[in-house]
């Protein structure tokens, strides 16, 4: 059973479980289109009576739980996008007494906040700086207490075919042109999506993994001046570089945040998000190729590659 089958992460993975045979339920809220293969339920996730009645009936093996919000304009967004679902997920699967052999959580490296001099480990404290990483810190002690089987992923960066966020450095790059908004020399660990669907099925089925969270990343971090150049490379672009100065980033994101309150519309660039971009996020994959023998096989410059061609193909470049 899986949530979020219907975005980027999650469909990629519901499509990876059919091609191997599984037999896949998502639970999709009423505004997600059906998916064209594959089972689907419509149900909200604040009717946990009809959550308990579906995990009664199913008895998943698996409960992978990948949707969440990642944009907001309120501290109430995030926490109705990301801790109560979870919560009341965990919370069906106790009142129908029943016990997947593993409920697995996609979190966040934002949960554990900014790197210092070294790759973030998974025993450093969780010290998220905004409201994103605060509310998947949240959703992950929620499963911790909630007595599951339970295994949590945290991807850094996620990249690749039918992802949005990095969509727009596509499309600058494609118009001859790298924007940093004072981000330049940002260190950043990223992964290709596929990448992270392997790590994803990889620690919901390995016994070593119960009761344990995982970082999930490929090698070495990047710079955005490299993950950019990079870009415009794969497109056969000479890119004109522009840094934009931090006051007016500051002055950006504030007006990002005014008009989300305006309109009550999440902007992609807010001053929670101007927070991410002024720190470095860096972590290491080694406790998770140590307990499940995870390694990316996706290098940056084919993932890249494979995510321009999707772009193309798609018409979204």
């Amino acid at each position: 059973m899986i949530t979020g089958a219907s975005g980027f992460i999650g469909r990629r993975l519901r499509d990876r479980l059919l091609a191997e045979g599984w037999d896949v339920v998502a639970i999709r809220r009423p505004v997600s289109k059906a998916p064209q293969e594959g089972r689907s339920v419509v149900l909200e996730y604040g009717d946990r009576p009809g959550l308990a009645l579906l995990f009664e009936k199913e008895r998943p093996a698996l409960v992978l739980h990948v949707a969440g919000a990642t944009k907001g304009v309120r501290r109430d967004d995030f926490w109705d996008g990301n801790v109560k679902p979870t919560a009341q997920l965990c919370g069906a699967l106790q009142d129908a007494q029943h016990q997947p052999e593993r409920f697995l959580l996609v979190s966040s490296l934002a949960a554990y906040g900014p790197s210092g001099e070294r790759p973030l480990i998974e025993s450093d404290p969780q010290n998220p700086i905004e409201l994103y990483g605060e509310s998947k810190r949240e959703a992950e002690r929620v499963v911790q207490d909630s007595g599951l089987r339970f295994t949590i992923i945290r991807p850094s960066g996620v990249y690749g075919p039918g992802d949005v966020d990095f969509l727009e450095l596509f499309r600058w790059a494609n118009r001859q042109l790298n924007v940093f908004p004072a981000n330049r020399q940002q260190q950043v660990s990223v992964v290709y999506v596929d990448d992270l669907v392997d790590a994803t099925l990889a620690a919901a089925l390995h016994p070593n993994t119960v009761g344990r969270g995982y970082f999930i990343c490929d090698g070495e971090p990047v710079s955005f001046e490299h993950f950019q150049r990079q870009i415009a490379r794969m497109l056969e672009k000479k890119a004109w570089e522009l840094d934009v100065p931090g006051p007016v980033v500051d002055l950006a994101a504030f007006s990002g945040e005014l008009l989300s309150k305006l309109d009550g519309k999440p902007r992609l660039f807010n001053r929670q998000k101007r927070k991410l971009g002024k720190a470095n996020f860096v972590c290491t994959h080694q406790a998770a190729k140590r307990d499940f023998g995870y390694t990316p096989k996706v290098p940056l410059t084919e993932g890249l590659a494979r995510t321009r061609d999707w772009y193309r193909q798609e018409g979204w470049l």
